[in-house]
Formats: structure tokens, C-alpha cells, sequence
């Protein structure tokens, strides 16, 4: 199931999701890392987060937080327990996402991917989002979709 984050009880699986899936594929400089760390539980606080897990009350298997800016979704963090990848929890994280912000007047989604982080390209991809840029102050790049065509019958 696909639920809202709870704060307490939530919050310390989605950071260690963060520290090892996500820090290990970065390029940024230690001490800007370091520094990202200190400003994420403001960052939480900002935007909607939704959790994957298998029933109401059990902790995150993954999660992905977002913003919406105007007609921008803007997809923060995404990230899966290992043991829960390939059993379509992403992908279902990624929909609610996506028809959270088509229901609120989002045209279109971006993202940004570490370079280095060659399971995630491909996943975005498979969902239809494609390379807009390549941000190398970053090592990243930045991939772009159009939602309003998605769910249109």
C-alpha cells in the first residue's frame, strides 16, 4: 500500500534509505553531503512524502518525496529497500505521485539523476521521462516528462 508519511513513526527508515541508497551515488563534495544531512528533516517537512509498505502500520519498504512548484512536479528523492526492489513498489510510488500533482494542475515532472546511477536512468525511462539536460557541476542529469498526455483516456 501507498500512504502518507507519518513523521515518527517513518522518519528514521526513510533517512537510512537516504544514507545508503541514495548518498553512496552521488558526486557531490563531502562537505556539501554533510551538509544535505543536516538540512533533511526540514526538507521532509517541505513538500508531500509518500511510503510504500506492505500494510498500514508496518514501516517503509521505500519512499519517494516531491514538490510541486506551479504546474512543476518535481520529484526529490525516491528510494527502495533493496529487498523490496523489482516488486513494482517504485513504479506505484511513482503513479501516486504523479496523479497527486495532475490533480492539482501539474503539466509536467522533472527529476534529477546521478550519473552514476545507472538502474535509476533506466527506471525513469521506462516511465517515460527522458533526458532534458546534463547538469555536470552536479554529475546528474536531469530528465523531464509531460504528464497531462499520461492519464488523459
Amino acid at each position: 500500500m501507498i500512504r502518507y508519511r507519518r513523521p515518527k513513526q517513518d522518519d528514521t527508515v526513510i533517512l537510512d534509505l537516504i544514507e545508503k541508497q541514495l548518498v553512496p551515488l552521488s558526486h557531490l563534495p563531502q562537505t556539501v553531503i554533510n551538509q544535505i544531512r543536516k538540512d533533511l528533516p526540514r526538507r521532509l517537512g517541505q513538500g508531500v512524502t509518500l511510503v510504500a509498505c506492505p500494510d498500514y502500520e508496518s514501516d517503509p519498504l521505500g519512499f519517494v518525496h516531491f514538490m510541486l512548484h506551479g504546474d512543476l512536479l518535481y520529484i526529490d528523492m525516491l528510494a527502495i529497500a533493496p529487498a523490496a526492489r523489482r516488486k513494482r513498489w517504485g513504479n506505484m510510488l511513482m503513479d501516486r505521485a504523479e496523479r497527486f500533482a495532475l490533480s492539482r494542475g501539474c503539466l509536467r515532472a522533472k527529476i534529477s539523476v546521478d550519473a552514476g546511477n545507472a538502474p535509476g536512468i533506466s527506471f525513469y525511462q521506462k516511465l517515460g521521462y527522458s533526458v532534458a539536460r546534463y547538469q555536470p557541476q552536479n554529475f546528474c542529469y536531469e530528465f523531464e516528462k509531460l504528464l497531462a498526455n499520461r492519464f488523459r483516456a
